[in-house]
């Protein structure tokens, strides 16, 4: 939502409605009071510091963090804030789970002053440069969806490519003989990276013709509790399922103490992926399996390109890294 949207839905020109925001007199009081109200319908937030945030001599950068708890996006954090302090920033932090995570980034840039931000999860599948209009600062999303495809010109991106990778996981427990697959996915509402690693388990298995179950798909909501009650569910009503995948490691270790407390042994009754490379995948016992990304040089790449967009050396780019599926004692061939 951008001033033009606005003037559009009030039916008079952009600069009518302009007058209003700074509170000029030279507009009649009907007009006045139907865009004030279609503002306040809209949750539209004035830009009034478009023209400070260049003359501001503020070294604000921004991280806008999707989830109060996520700790794949804490590691990334850690190794991002460091970046950002050596290059002499203050970094302003802030968490959310609002479903318009489009208008969320564009609100937290305008009630700051910014001068760069780095978005880290979201789903940003509806973006587009008309969005990003009126924040004429640089900005990174890091870990969402694949919004690489659209090409922005107004935003950079650093992600993965979810649906090959979680193919590639899939295929891993086909190869190894499994053909009664759990998935466990994040969210019911997200239609990016959870969407997208579904689609790349579901074409893993109709490549190797087999049967597509809607039963053995659940949702963790990447929360432990959530996806130990879940997988416990499912297994109790599908014991013919020998492997489950899931999208995150946090809901892997979910998976797999549902499956000890069921009376099946990881790693020997059932096999369990995870998918992040989290430090935890690995000194869990036993240690689980996953896809991991490279979070050190998305950390690193993310505070790079907006440091090189801040100093206007570099233009807007996306860029995709590769994954590495990572085999350790949770998986096992039948």
């Amino acid at each position: 939502m951008n001033i033009r949207d606005i003037a559009a839905i009030a039916n008079v020109g952009v600069s009518t409605v302009s007058r209003v925001l700074n509170n000029h007199p030279d507009v009649n009081d009907e007009t006045r009071k139907r865009i004030l109200e279609i503002i306040k319908e809209n949750n539209y937030i004035p830009n009034n510091s478009a023209r400070i945030l260049k003359q501001s001599n503020t070294k604000n950068i921004g991280i806008l963090v999707k989830g109060v708890f996520n700790p794949f996006f804490s590691e990334i954090l850690k190794l991002v804030s460091v970046g950002i302090q050596n290059a002499g920033y203050t970094m302003i932090l802030q968490h959310h789970n609002n479903e318009n995570d489009i208008g969320t980034l564009v609100g937290f840039i305008k009630e700051k002053r910014l001068q760069g931000m780095i978005c880290l999860g979201g789903n940003f599948l509806n973006l587009t440069d008309d969005d990003l209009e009126e924040v004429n600062i640089p900005i990174v999303l890091l870990s969402v969806d694949s919004v690489t495809r659209k090409n922005l010109k107004r935003c950079s991106s650093i992600s993965i490519n979810n649906k090959q990778a979680a193919y590639m996981a899939t295929e891993y427990l086909i190869k190894n003989g499994h053909k009664n697959i759990g998935l466990i996915l994040g969210e019911k509402k997200d239609f990016g990276i959870s969407q997208e690693r579904c689609e790349g388990y579901k074409s893993a298995l109709e490549d190797y013709k087999i049967g597509i179950g809607d039963q053995y798909i659940i949702y963790g909501e990447y929360e432990y509790d959530d996806a130990y009650k879940e997988s416990k569910k499912i297994l109790e009503e599908n014991p013919e399922i020998t492997a489950i995948f899931a999208i995150s490691d946090i809901m892997a270790v979910g998976a797999a103490k549902a499956s000890f407390d069921l009376g099946r042994k990881v790693g020997e009754d059932i096999s369990i992926m995870g998918f992040d490379g989290m430090d935890i995948s690995k000194y869990y016992e036993p240690s689980i399996t996953t896809v991991k990304q490279p979070k050190n040089e998305m950390s690193r790449l993310s505070v790079e390109i907006l440091l090189k967009l801040l100093e206007g050396k570099i233009e807007n780019s996306h860029i995709f890294l590769d994954v590495e599926l990572v085999e350790r004692q949770s998986c096992r061939a039948i």
